[in-house]
């Protein structure tokens, strides 16, 4: 009998949600692939452990596969399937700004969200599109998102850069009110599949399977209400009320962060690519079709 493949599951946040719903809901088992989903303990691990064999397949950020491919022209590390389309990064200001521009955060204490590298990266260049310098902000010592939520509530910071559930936290208490949705800025690759081209080629089939059984979860996610998606994945948030979950999927998918489609379009991953070119977090413009397998990412 065939041993099920392992799938590395980057980290446990709710901006995932289209993998948990697969796996709560046997996508991934009615398409006939056996996966066994582990938790990678640190980002780079996610990638790195494609390269070491210890796993098959990753999900994470292009970013990642982008950084290894800055460190090595020759790396196998190829993206497949789109599965989360925009950035899951908020802004939240310590006072209501609904008419929030970039220019508002002139003067301000900024507390940036420095986990992983993309959110800094996507932030500043928006920002320097917006005509603002990014080396210009109050950007105030990194600490993590929830050290930044109880500055925020201190009065120590006056907006902060995080993703869910820390934004639901700030909100729901009256800490802080949002201000922007990095979602606004269109499709970026924010997420996809990952592997190595070895197994990309030799077990394209299993492949194809992971990309219709997310497709079937990303139709199940825009179909159903937020509290039945919430529902259905609360076991992996135990710590989340299933209301609590439901007000940040509804939030996420308004914004348009996932997508109907798996496909993973050039233009989302040349804006991903130019943030990261930009920030100085690579420097090599790698091509899209050394870095992306686009027949994999779609289904018929």
């Amino acid at each position: 009998m065939a041993r099920p493949i392992v799938l590395y599951e980057n980290l446990r946040i709710p901006s995932y949600t289209p993998f948990y719903l697969a796996i709560a809901r046997g996508d991934w088992a009615r398409e006939g692939v056996d996966v066994e989903v582990r938790l990678s303990p640190a980002g780079a691990e996610t990638a790195q452990g494609l390269l070491d064999g210890r796993v098959d397949v990753s999900w994470g950020g292009p970013m990642r596969v982008m950084m290894h491919h800055d460190a090595d022209r020759k790396c196998p590390l190829v993206c497949f399937g789109q599965v989360v389309a925009r950035d899951p990064f908020l802004l939240i200001g310590r006072e209501p700004n609904p008419t929030f521009r970039f220019r508002d955060l002139a003067g301000l204490r900024v507390g940036v969200a420095i986990e992983v590298p993309t959110p800094w990266m996507t932030f500043q260049d928006d920002v320097g599109r917006a005509g603002v310098d990014p080396a210009a902000l109050n950007r105030v010592p990194d600490v993590t998102m929830a050290e930044n939520i109880d500055r925020l509530a201190a009065g120590e910071v006056d907006v902060i850069q995080v993703f869910e559930p820390h934004a639901e936290r700030a909100v729901h208490t009256g800490v802080g009110h949002v201000w922007h949705r990095f979602a606004t800025r269109g499709d970026v690759a924010f997420t996809s599949f990952y592997t190595t081209r070895r197994f990309a080629t030799e077990q394209r089939e299993t492949c194809r399977a992971l990309v219709r059984g997310i497709t079937a979860a990303l139709q199940a996610l825009h179909s159903e209400t937020p509290t039945v998606i919430a529902q259905q994945i609360a076991a992996f948030f135990p710590a989340l009320e299933t209301a609590a979950l439901a007000r940040i999927i509804d939030g996420y998918r308004a914004s348009g962060l996932w997508p109907r489609t798996t496909a993973l379009p050039v233009d989302a991953f040349v804006r991903l690519k130019a943030a990261l070119l930009s920030g100085g977090l690579i420097a090599y413009d790698a091509p899209y079709d050394r870095v992306v397998d686009a027949e994999l990412s779609t289904i018929d």
